[in-house]
C-alpha cells in the first residue's frame, strides 16, 4: 500500500458540503495546489476538533493527506486569520462569496500562484474594512490578465494616443477625442485612477479614498467589460448586485 503524502497547505475554504451524517467535503483554494477537495471526517460533531475549521471562509494552514486529482483528507488546521469583520457583515460576505467564485473560475484558465496571492490580499483588505467594492474591482482588473482579455490602459485602443477622454467597454479600454463616438464620458480622475489600480499591489494598499462618482464609474466599466469579454456569469455576482442595491 502506497503511503499518503501529508502536506501543509495555506488555503481558504470557499465551499462546504455535507458528507454522510457527520462529515463534510470542503473545497479549498490553496496557494500550492490550486483548488482541492478535502474530506473533513466527523466535522459536524459538536466536539470535533475539525468543526470550527471546516466552515466556509476559513483561512488557515491545513494539514492534509493529499491525493492528486482525488479527494484528500483533512488532518488538522491552524487558523491564520478568523476574519471576524467579514463574518458579521452580509455585504462583506457577499463580496467574499463573489471573489471566491470568480477566483475558482480564473484558476481554471491559469494556475499562476499570483492569483492566490491577489485573492488573499483582497480578502484581508476587506477584513481590514477597506471599501469592498474598490478592492474587489482591483482584483477583477488583475484577473482580466489571467483570463487573456486585459483592457488597454496605456493609450487609445485605436491609435495609441495618450490624450484619452473616456473609458469604453465596447472598444476595450481608453479612447481619445479623435476616436470618441458618443460613449459616456467618464470623469478625468476615473481615467487616472483606473490605470493606477491595474498595477497596484493590493497587499501594500494603506489608504484608499475615491469619490462615489469615480468608484461607480470604475465598477460600471468592469461589470460591462466582464459581461462582454469573459463569458463568466456568476450567481454570486447577481446576489451581490442585489445586496448593493438594497444598501
Amino acid at each position: 500500500m502506497i503511503p499518503l503524502e501529508v502536506m501543509k497547505l495555506e488555503g481558504f475554504v470557499i465551499d462546504e458540503k455535507p458528507y454522510g451524517e457527520t462529515s463534510k467535503i470542503l473545497n479549498i483554494i490553496t496557494k500550492e495546489k490550486g483548488i482541492i477537495g478535502v474530506l473533513s471526517k466527523g466535522a459536524k460533531r459538536l466536539k470535533s476538533p475539525l468543526r470550527s475549521v471546516s466552515q466556509r471562509f476559513c483561512y488557515a494552514n491545513f494539514s492534509v493527506s493529499y491525493k492528486k486529482d482525488k479527494l484528500s483528507t483533512l488532518i488538522s488546521a491552524d487558523v491564520i486569520n478568523p476574519l471576524k469583520n467579514i463574518k458579521k457583515d452580509i455585504e462583506k460576505m457577499s463580496y467574499i462569496s463573489f471573489i471566491s467564485e470568480l477566483t475558482s473560475q480564473v484558476l481554471k484558465q491559469s494556475k499562476n500562484e499570483q492569483i492566490y496571492n491577489d485573492f488573499i490580499s483582497c480578502v484581508l483588505k476587506i477584513e481590514d474594512c477597506f471599501d469592498p467594492m474598490v478592492i474587489t474591482n482591483i482584483l477583477e482588473l488583475k484577473y482580466l490578465y489571467f483570463l487573456g482579455v486585459s483592457p488597454e490602459f496605456d493609450g487609445c485602443v485605436v491609435c495609441g494616443s495618450k490624450k484619452v477622454v473616456t473609458l469604453s467597454s465596447s472598444k476595450g479600454g481608453f479612447v481619445c477625442q479623435n476616436h470618441y463616438s458618443g460613449e459616456y464620458k467618464t470623469n478625468e480622475k476615473t481615467i487616472k485612477i483606473i490605470r493606477a489600480l491595474k498595477y497596484v499591489d493590493i497587499s501594500k494598499i494603506s489608504k484608499l479614498e475615491l469619490s462615489d462618482v469615480v468608484k461607480n464609474e470604475i465598477n460600471d466599466f468592469i461589470n460591462e467589460y466582464y459581461d462582454m469579454y469573459t463569458g463568466l456569469y456568476l450567481k454570486s455576482k447577481s446576489f451581490l448586485k442585489k445586496i448593493i442595491k438594497i444598501k
